[in-house]
């Protein structure tokens, strides 16, 4: 009781089965949680109770990013989920998205927030927000994340609350929330460094729309991270090299610019080279907070740390709490609209590095999808950082699969990221800074930089002929044999660099 703090509030306490009975079949529900943090567990799960017991019922899903295994897995397992707005990582999910069972639109995380504002998806009709508490004016503490919760409070016709006991006070007071007003008033956003707060501690809530609050103890089911590798601990060190020599140029600053890493274990492995390189007084400005970020805290490294979730690996998710008041001063949540926005990426001058699926020899990556048809998790915030990055960086491993697979292709399956967008390419064989290089250039030096050795004399063949039979075109190509060219060379290793 003493996190409900709103005396009118307390009558509206009721059992996770109660609240899930708010939800009607057809409805289009929010639900806070950011790759996996912060997100609610104990409505959802009393939902899928309901579809067990018999009733039907389907509802269009939308989140910050991708949530945890009690709504994305087990939702679209009973057949709850019928739309899917906008990244998930849930591998149920993805299987049945992939089976057409789930109609599933992947945006830039971006844009998803004044979609919903500017109406382009409908009207939410139900939100449901895990918090750590609720103020005497009603607003909503969130927990580890806050996504797109701030604008599903403002938007869906009724607000469930989720709060949960697991999640630590000391929590509030991190968050940052301010919401843009709607064009034609908006206002440039004011944040000017890193740890410029602009907003509330809270998100402002009509305490009319608060249909129910649920008290629940379940954490956060985060994703394990694996562990730093050779081939993860080479690219960090190429990383480094390449930063290293751009400070060198005076191109980038000694403490370099505010940093953004993609989701996953390559690159919080990258990122957490960082640990031993020369840099120091580091900021972060990014979606997520991993391991990686929470290791640069612990030596020094680091000012301060913006995103708009806490994702901890379980094997580390209690002593994080244990400790967080030593890394309170250092972190700020904001919301993803805020986070992602390219008003602020550009101003800021982020250094973007992000993870491919495979790069093309013409410098195109490939971020979602499988041969080219199977989505693997959607382009997140990717995109917003690449197109307003001060430097945006792929990075990948050179091959995959056992290096069954040539992560660095003629041409990619599929299109995220255009070559215009992508500045350099790290992979563990090393580096290829395409800025200001024409197609052929970027073609030369992505082969001999970044391609693995076993593969590196087909992509010179496939290049050097390709430019022959278009008499040396702009972005010379063999479309057939490109666009099968997994396929056909996986088996042909004896071709020589000519």
């Amino acid at each position: 009781m003493d996190r409900i703090r709103c005396e009118k509030l307390k009558d509206k306490i009721m059992s996770a089965r109660e609240a899930a009975k708010l939800i009607n079949d057809g409805d289009f529900v929010g639900t806070s949680g950011f790759t996996p943090a912060g997100y609610p567990k104990a409505v959802p799960l009393a939902l899928a109770e309901r579809v067990d017991e018999g009733e039907k019922i389907q509802i269009d899903l939308m989140t910050g990013a991708s949530v945890g295994p009690e709504i994305d897995g087990l939702l679209s397992e009973r057949g709850i989920i019928r739309r899917r707005y906008p990244y998930q990582t849930n591998s149920t999910l993805r299987n049945a998205i992939n089976n057409g069972n789930v109609k599933y639109n992947d945006m830039h995380l971006s844009h998803s927030a004044q979609y919903l504002k500017y109406g382009f998806l409908g009207s939410m009709d139900v939100a449901i927000i895990e918090a750590v508490s609720i103020t005497e004016n009603g607003g909503i503490v969130p927990s580890t994340s806050v996504g797109n919760s701030n604008v599903f409070v403002e938007c869906a016709k009724k607000i469930i609350v989720e709060i949960n006991t697991s999640q630590s006070m000391e929590l509030e007071g991190v968050h940052d929330i301010y919401s843009p007003l709607n064009p034609p008033c908006r206002e440039s956003i004011n944040i000017n460094k890193t740890s410029d707060r602009i907003g509330t501690t809270y998100i402002p809530c009509d305490i009319e729309k608060i249909a129910a609050i649920v008290v629940t103890d379940m954490p956060d089911r985060t994703n394990k991270v694996a562990a730093i590798d050779d081939v993860s601990r080479q690219m960090a060190e190429n990383l480094i090299r390449f930063l290293e020599s751009e400070s060198e140029k005076g191109r980038l600053p000694e403490n370099l610019l505010p940093l953004q890493s993609g989701v996953g274990s390559v690159a919080n492995a990258v990122l957490g080279g960082l640990c031993n390189s020369k840099f120091a007084n580091l900021d972060v400005y990014s979606e997520v907070l991993q391991d990686s970020v929470i290791d640069l805290m612990d030596c020094g490294k680091i000012r301060t740390a913006s995103a708009t979730s806490l994702t901890v690996s379980p094997e580390r998710i209690n002593d994080f709490k244990a400790n967080f008041s030593k890394y309170k001063s250092h972190i700020i949540l904001r919301p993803e609209e805020i986070s992602n926005n390219p008003e602020v990426i550009r101003r800021l001058g982020i250094i973007s590095m992000n993870t491919a699926i495979e790069a093309d020899i013409y410098g195109n990556v490939n971020s979602t999808h499988i041969m080219g048809s199977k989505m693997m998790n959607g382009i997140g915030g990717s995109g917003d950082f690449t197109r307003n990055a001060y430097i945006s960086i792929f990075t990948t491993a050179s091959t995959a699969k056992d290096g069954k697979i040539s992560s660095i292709v003629p041409m990619v399956s599929h299109v995220d990221h255009t070559g215009q967008d992508v500045m350099v390419i790290v992979t563990e064989k090393g580096v290829a800074d395409l800025r200001g290089l024409s197609p052929k250039e970027r073609a030369e030096i992505i082969i001999e930089n970044c391609a693995h050795e076993d593969y590196k004399d087909m992509l010179w063949d496939y290049f050097n002929r390709a430019k022959e039979a278009t008499n040396g075109s702009h972005s010379p190509h063999l479309l057939n044999e490109a666009l099968s060219w997994h396929e056909r060379y996986l088996k042909t290793r004896s071709m020589k660099k000519p």
